[in-house]
């Protein structure tokens, strides 16, 4: 059973199947292994949960988008 997990920020579910479907399908690929053995976990995390360089990714954000 491969498995290849994922930590991320909160996608949309379109965005989920994508990677989903992409991941597995290159992995498949590369080890020869069927598509159907792979399990992919997805763990979403808030931005106010996950730093960078000493600050929150939530802050990180906002001050990009406040450049915009």
């Amino acid at each position: 059973m491969p498995v290849i997990t994922l930590e991320l920020v909160p996608l949309p579910t379109e965005k989920k199947k994508a990677l989903v479907s992409e991941l597995t399908a290159a992995a498949a690929r590369i080890t020869g292994l069927p598509q159907q053995s792979f399990y992919v976990f997805i763990r979403e995390n808030d931005p106010d949960n996950v730093g960078v360089g000493s600050e929150l990714l939530s802050e990180i954000k906002a001050r990009a988008n406040a450049a915009r």
